[in-house]
């Protein structure tokens, strides 16, 4: 889970435990223990056509908002040598990584696609409308998280940087410290701080940023308008947007990862199994028949 040991302070970097599930808008992604990749929803464009994919030790998976229809289409996999492939909507580049090499992280955006290199800095391909890839400068990165338009970074020393669209304020991290783990979603960011306790900024207007209570948390994940928290006993919190009841989450147990689509939420038990609430109307929440998901390790 999303920790930071003294070892990771260096200046190579070892980031924590790698992504084994992700989630789009529209579809669901999943990494097996043997390195192979599984996905189900929506394959307009290609996003799911995974089958083929072996040696992979992260996933990652475009998300956007609701009222977007396009852009949301891509899936990312990093390899254990550290080359990147990926599959889906491409109109941007956003999938223009074959060329990537030394990636310990990759995290995808709305139409974008944010590798993180084992020297701390980071690499972009995509939509730049915003200047949320304008992060060739950055450096000592140990995490790295997308929006739909802007793009967050944490660094060795647990500050955060920002760069893209910050109508809402959600770029404003500058003052942040002590964090562990970050995550970006439509219009809000999220941080992890290492006593469990978690900060916020950007846009609340479905309640997404109401998580100054929350206490003993170990992970977090962020939809659109919805946050989710892993606490350090395998259950889950939520706030935020819930039409789709995407932050029905209370009765989970003994989860281990966590990830939070568009409108929908997906949960990685200790046994391998899935288990994931919300919008399934291209059956992205159909993940009941999965196991053997590998499960969060360095």
């Amino acid at each position: 889970m999303d920790y930071i040991s003294s070892e990771e302070t260096v200046l190579k970097v070892k980031p924590w435990p790698k992504d084994t599930i992700a989630t789009g808008r529209r579809h669901t992604v999943g990494l097996k223990s043997d390195g192979a990749v599984t996905a189900m929803g929506d394959n307009k464009y290609g996003q799911c056509d995974v089958s083929g994919w072996c040696d992979i030790v992260a996933v990652a998976a475009g998300n956007v908002h609701m009222a977007t229809n396009t852009g949301n289409a891509h899936t990312i996999g990093l390899k254990s040598d550290g080359t990147v492939t990926a599959v889906g909507w491409n109109k941007h580049d956003q999938c223009d990584v074959n060329d990537w090499s030394d990636i310990v992280a990759v995290a995808a955006g709305w139409r974008r696609t944010i590798g993180l290199k084992s020297d701390g800095t980071v690499v972009a391909v995509g939509r730049n409308n915003e200047g949320e890839c304008n992060v060739s400068s950055w450096h000592d990165i140990m995490a790295v998280a997308a929006g739909d338009w802007h793009t967050i970074g944490l660094k060795l020393d647990g500050t955060v940087t920002a760069v893209g669209n910050n109508r809402y304020r959600q770029c404003n991290v500058s003052g942040w410290s002590d964090i562990v783990a970050v995550a970006a979603g439509y219009l809000h960011t999220i941080g992890l701080k290492s006593d469990g306790t978690v900060t916020a900024v950007g846009s609340n207007k479905h309640d997404q940023c109401d998580v100054s209570d929350w206490s003993g948390i170990v992970a977090i994940s962020v939809g659109s308008n919805h946050t989710i928290g892993l606490k350090s006993d395998g259950t889950v919190t939520a706030v935020g947007w819930n039409k789709y009841g995407q932050c029905n989450v209370s009765d989970w147990r003994d989860i281990v990862a966590i990830a939070a689509g568009c409108a929908h939420t997906v949960g990685l038990k200790s046994d391998g199994t899935v288990i994931a609430v919300g919008d399934n109307e291209y059956s992205q929440c159909d993940v009941s028949d999965w196991h053997g998901i590998q499960l969060p390790s360095n």
